[in-house]
């Protein structure tokens, strides 16, 4: 038997019964379960990272807002499919205070968390132009995007930035654009899982490429203002979070409440849609909707038949916490930057001891510490160290579930881990590295 820090019969034991083909090609929840029926029989508490999900606490004026809706009798009403006036008219304030962009209200929708968000964009975005069809993802991405075009029966098409920074990034774009199949591209920003945050110049030419062929760009802004680098905090004031919005009308944004406000369990979050492509016509959208304008389709029709509207009481939180952050009386940006602060040093415990980053540059910038980071380890492949770091007593999820090309990698979160417990990372690193030598 290994002397590994978790008895290694016991871990093999359990993957065995987990009936987990590959432990490396897991799903996250498949892995959660798996190291939670670990953790209950031996009593090891793991370094917890292949969940992304909050560490701090939900944001207390959302909470009070809430709680106050919820006695003022909400509960018992229906929410209008397109929102509450007041979620609408902070949302506005919002993307124009720290993104310098125009949407009206009335074109900023309430769904329960991003990623139904996302599944409405899909769904209806394959369905406005009949030879339009496919979805392009720039990877490394969250998994479950592909999930809900697999169960939709919707085709889409990727590749990894990695190799396709800056000016590069033009022709690869254009290489799938100019096939006329793409009706969007998905891509997050800050990304999850690499922490890649696109440039100013690869906004720009994701922008030009978007207008030119009529692609709209679903921007995935779960981890807004969470480029530690600069400060987005400033309502009103530069510098403002990048987005491609900057450089085309044709784009969704999906903000999240999860991470920015710990909100996550609420189920959150706002889709907002540009107010030149809201208006957007095409009679094909007749085939599946009463309605041939965009905005409606995807309020009065896909929204609406996902889920008949959004939590009404959760909505008075976003609402109040939207309003907070933009009359400046709640930093949400200073709050959430300790996840960059123990990125920092996760990572530096993880190369000590023979690991590597993988995603480490945006252009000619090292990446920025953040909610995730990625490694590797000589020898290993992402899916093989993923299977080999759970005797040790850490969870993460491979690379190669992310639509990632370096499959040598894994991705770590750092939200669940709490500073108490680098001293236990950083015996466990210890011990696989002097059973893993590199030299």
């Amino acid at each position: 038997m290994k002397d590994t820090p978790i008895p290694f019969e016991v871990v093999s034991r359990h993957i065995r019964e987990s009936k987990i083909r590959n432990i490396g090609r897991a799903s996250i929840r498949e892995i959660k379960r798996l190291i939670n029926c670990i953790e209950q029989e031996t009593g090891h508490k793991y370094v917890r990272m292949e969940m992304g999900v909050p560490g701090l606490k939900a944001v207390e004026v959302g909470v009070q807002a809430e709680i106050a809706a919820l006695q003022a009798g909400v509960a018992s009403i229906y929410p209008e499919i397109e929102g509450i006036p007041a979620l609408k008219k902070e949302a506005s304030r919002f993307v124009k205070l720290f993104m310098n962009i125009d949407i009206d209200p009335g074109h900023c929708i309430p769904t329960v968390g991003s990623m139904q968000g996302g599944f409405a964009a899909f769904i209806t975005m394959a369905r406005l132009h009949r030879k339009k069809d496919t979805t392009l993802f720039i990877d490394p991405g969250f998994p479950v995007h592909r999930q809900q075009h697999i169960i939709l029966g919707q085709k889409y098409e990727s590749f990894d930035i990695y190799d396709y920074r800056g000016d590069k990034l033009r022709d690869k774009l254009e290489s799938y654009f100019s096939k006329g199949n793409i009706h969007s591209v998905l891509y997050s920003n800050p990304n999850n899982p690499s922490w890649v945050c696109f440039t100013d110049k690869e906004l720009r030419i994701i922008g030009e490429l978007a207008t030119k062929y009529g692609v709209v760009i679903i921007e995935d802004l779960a981890y807004f203002g969470m480029d530690f680098r600069k400060d987005y905090s400033k309502p009103g004031e530069p510098p403002y979070q990048p987005t491609v919005a900057t450089y085309t009308d044709n784009y969704i944004l999906l903000i999240s409440s999860s991470k920015v406000f710990s909100y996550a369990g609420q189920r959150i979050s706002l889709m907002l849609i540009s107010d030149r492509l809201f208006d957007v016509t095409s009679e094909d959208l007749l085939r599946y909707y009463t309605t041939d304008i965009l905005g409606r389709a995807i309020i009065y029709g896909t929204v609406y038949a996902l889920s008949a509207g959004t939590s009404h009481s959760a909505q008075y939180g976003l609402a109040a916490m939207l309003k907070a952050s933009n009359d400046g009386t709640y930093n949400f940006v200073e709050v959430v930057k300790e996840y960059g602060h123990k990125a920092k040093i996760m990572k530096k415990l993880f190369t000590d001891n023979g690991f590597r980053i993988v995603y480490d540059m945006d252009e000619d910038d090292p990446i920025a510490d953040g909610f995730y980071f990625t490694i590797s380890y000589p020898g290993f492949t992402g899916e093989e160290l993923i299977e080999e770091l759970i005797y040790y007593g850490i969870s993460a999820i491979a690379l190669s579930i992310t639509g990632s090309s370096r499959h040598e990698g894994v991705r770590a979160c750092v939200s669940l881990v709490p500073r108490d417990q680098f001293p236990a990372l950083e015996e466990r690193l210890k011990k696989f590295y002097e059973l893993h030598p590199t030299g």
